[in-house]
This record gives C-alpha cells, structure tokens and sequence, in this order.
C-alpha cells in the first residue's frame, strides 16, 4: 500500500505534468494563431481545444514516466 507522502508526490506530479503540457500545447495553438475561446466553435478553435487536450495528455504521460523512472533508480 502505498504511504500518503508517495501518493501526493503522485499526485503532484500528475498535476504539474498535465498542466505543463496542456500550458504547452495552448501556447502552440496561440503561435500558429489558433484562438481556443474563439465565439462558436470554428475548425481553429477545435484545432486549439485539441492541441491543449493532447499537450495535456502527453505532459501527464511524460510525468508517469518520470516517476517510474525515478521510482527505479532508488
């Protein structure tokens, strides 16, 4: 079972990988001049609204991995 200082660095770390990647993929969005709160819902909004979702994925992805890898070195 897992301690709760293990299970809030988890947590902590999913985060902060989540936000990282979905702070990531707007700034991609806002570059290539994708407006993620556009009025309706245009192909380049939903173009943005995916790239922050993806970047969100991937950063939450990278952390797991991180942890996994931090987890086995010790």
């Amino acid at each position: 079972m897992a301690t709760p200082q293990q299970l809030l660095i988890e947590g902590l770390s999913d985060a902060a990988g989540f936000l990282a990647g979905a702070l990531l993929g707007w700034g991609i969005g806002a570059l290539l001049g994708w407006q993620l709160f556009s009025e309706g819902y245009g192909a380049s909004s939903i173009a943005a609204i995916a790239l922050v979702g993806l970047g969100g994925g991937a950063g939450l992805q990278l952390a797991r991995r991180w942890r996994i890898r931090r987890n086995n070195h010790t």
